[in-house]
């Protein structure tokens, strides 16, 4: 990979090569020789906050590809050589050097999953149970709702998977209740391209997955089943990839894919996605991309879990979203966030309307926050910067008293 197509770069002992909360970062790298040891100052639950590193290992991917600030510091700890590589060389190093494109969509669909279920079992107060015997229960939730349709689903499937199970019997059953039959409908896997109509399941969770997905056409609700409620995680539309972690680390589906009217997508398996990744550059390209963008909105979500004070996290939540749409944060620099207290209050994960004066009150207390006709602003970004780095020490020196008691 040092033959011309990308810049090797050097740097001595106790170098910072990236420095977490640098805006701008256009670069990644891939270590050639020596160690590098990468630090985060905003930890995140479940992370390592200090990673030894070494020759084939990787860093700054996640901020290069999504164009976020960097989530972490690289310092070397003996003299190193670099591969450096920029955001629109991704293609390049794919052709000329697939398996360590691979190992990096592997590794960020691992950590993706790990901070996924963080993120689940900190939000939900429960764990994620990667167990085909769940999807009887899934079957059942939306039998009870009157789902008959995603209810049938989740039961063929349960069948599929476990036909001699301990709930083989009920679930044929609950099929002729509803008038289904206990095959699902075959599925061609040498076909790419599928269609399906309105509110049609794509996939369950806790479902095998053996595809990944690229909407051509339509919308897709991912949803998961949580504490007895479905929950809307995400709408996705047209381009969006879905349904990869499944296919790269051979685990259950960790949340159900369901149709938003009609939808075209084009399919690819475990079989052919390497090879499709060499021939396709710009889909490994779209699919890191994608990743790198998930895996920092989990990163953020994590960190603004560990704020304890829940003022502090409503106003990390908010400069999240500045940050999200890549508004440049500059003095006296406006932002119109157009959602009201309500929306906002869900988003951090409180209770309205209980803790609605909670956010209130950091409104009145910060003249840079505004509420006009029930929609949020603020008119100075820095001071909303300033605010939120002011929270998030207090709570590492809390952090350090609790420890220390």
């Amino acid at each position: 990979m040092s033959n011309g197509f990308f810049q090797i770069v050097n740097y001595p002992k106790g170098s910072y090569v990236i420095v977490e909360g640098k805006k701008e970062a256009h670069n990644f790298f891939i270590i050639r020789q020596g160690k590098v040891r990468v630090t985060r100052e905003n930890q995140v639950v479940g992370e390592d906050p200090n990673q030894l590193l070494g020759p084939g290992d990787f860093f700054g991917v996640v901020a290069a590809m999504s164009q976020h600030a960097q989530i972490e510091s690289a310092i070397a700890l003996t003299d190193v050589s670099l591969i450096q590589v920029s955001y629109d060389q991704f293609g390049t190093l794919i052709q000329k050097n697939t398996p360590v494109a691979m190992k990096i969509i592997r590794y960020f669909s691992m950590k993706l999953r790990q901070f996924d279920s963080t993120i689940t079992r900190l939000s939900f107060r429960t764990a994620i149970e990667e167990d085909p015997n769940q999807l009887f229960a899934i079957g059942e939730y939306y039998f009870n709702q009157k789902n008959t349709l995603h209810a049938a689903y989740a039961f063929q499937k349960y069948l599929q998977y476990l036909p001699n199970g301990q709930f083989a019997t009920q679930a044929k059953l609950k099929l002729q209740t509803v008038n289904q039959p206990v095959a699902p409908p075959p599925i061609d896997y040498t076909k790419f391209n599928r269609s399906y109509g309105d509110n049609e399941m794509i996939f369950c969770e806790h479902e095998p997955g053996r595809e990944l997905y690229i909407i051509q056409h339509g919308r897709v609700k991912i949803t998961k089943i949580v504490d007895s409620n479905e929950v809307l995680l995400a709408v996705l539309q047209s381009g969006d990839i879905f349904g990869e972690m499944a296919l790269l680390d051979n685990k259950p589906r960790s949340a159900s894919a369901i149709a938003w009217g009609e939808v075209q997508l084009l399919a690819i398996n475990k079989a052919n996605f390497e090879g499709m990744v060499k021939a396709q550059p710009q889909l490994a390209t779209r699919l890191i991309t994608l990743l790198s963008e998930r895996i920092w909105t989990a990163y953020k979500q994590l960190a603004n879990l560990l704020i304890s004070d829940p003022q502090g996290r409503v106003a990390d939540t908010l400069l999240t979203l500045v940050e999200k749409n890549r508004v440049k944060v500059i003095p006296k620099s406006t932002y119109n966030f157009e959602i009201g207290t309500k929306d906002l209050i869900k988003m951090v994960g409180l209770t309205y309307p209980k803790d609605e004066n909670l956010v209130l009150d950091l409104i009145s207390k910060n003249k840079f926050i505004k509420l006009d006709q029930g929609k949020i602003s603020c008119t100075d970004l820095v001071e909303l910067e300033k605010l939120v780095q002011a929270f998030r020490k207090k709570s590492q020196i809390d952090a350090k008293i609790k420890k220390r008691a």
